[in-house]
């Protein structure tokens, strides 16, 4: 059981608001980037590379690379890892994988956050039905961020729809909320389990702004953690996907900061 207080949670003022939907743009662009430098035969670390790059070039830094130590600009994660796969020049994408990739941008103090997971080539039926199920469970999600709100609408819009498409919702890793820090308050879980945290009480309020980033499992909702200390991978062995996005609660709705065609 975890406290029942939930630490102060941070409204952004319109000039905050700005600055990050600039931090935001700039991730979504290296996120873009990074997706399309997918293809059999490349290299991870290329991957890595090519979103670092756009980052740098917008005028911004990575915010993961060196975040309590992680090696990277980005996070790459193939088929059964549900995060934090590391880059890697001896990690190459294969015909038929699902590859997840989270990165995110520092722009004048300010942090945007994404992810995505494609799909390369001819996946599985299984995969490709995975990836939109995940890909609607962020989209219900979004919805649910509006002012006046809960907390909890947003964790139970997503834990209805992929456990209603029968599969699973990791509950080992939460969303966020995000700003001058990539990771702050409030918690944003994926399930509604009452009483487990306090913020699914959190009323949302406009100047909120929360990355939300549903991690869905084919099959159990069990994660471990590889050797090196952060490559994330389903228990047993199934496939995971992976969406995100930096979201701001405004008085008119739900505002993506990290928007993607």
């Amino acid at each position: 059981m975890v406290s029942r207080h939930v630490a102060a949670v941070q409204r952004r003022s319109p000039n905050e608001l700005a600055l990050m939907a600039r931090a935001g743009e700039i991730a979504a662009a290296a996120l873009a980037r990074a997706l399309e430098a997918i293809e059999p035969g490349v290299s991870t670390s290329a991957i890595d590379r090519a979103a670092e790059e756009t980052i740098r070039e917008a005028g911004a830094v990575p915010s993961f690379l060196g975040f309590n130590g992680y090696p990277a600009s980005t996070c790459i994660s193939i088929n059964d890892v549900v995060v934090h796969g590391i880059p890697s020049e001896h990690v190459r994408i294969e015909e038929g994988d699902i590859v997840g990739v989270d990165v995110g941008a520092i722009y004048k103090r300010y942090h945007g956050d994404n992810a995505a997971t494609k799909a390369v080539g001819e996946a599985p039926a299984e995969a490709l039905r995975l990836l939109q199920v995940t890909s609607e469970c962020l989209a219900l999600a979004i919805e649910q961020a509006q002012a006046g709100n809960q907390l909890r609408d947003i964790s139970s819009a997503v834990q209805e729809h992929a456990e209603g498409a029968g599969y699973s919702v990791v509950r080992q890793l939460l969303g966020h909320g995000i700003g001058r820090q990539m990771h702050e308050p409030p918690q944003v879980p994926n399930y509604y389990s009452p009483g487990e945290f306090a913020e699914y009480e959190l009323t949302l309020r406009p100047g909120m702004v929360l990355a939300i980033e549903p991690m869905i499992n084919v099959g159990g909702p069990a994660v471990k953690v590889d050797v090196d200390g952060w490559t994330t991978r389903t228990a047993d062995g199934s496939l995971s996907a992976h969406f995100e996005h930096t979201v701001a609660v405004t008085k008119n709705g739900p505002r993506v900061l990290t928007p993607r065609s």
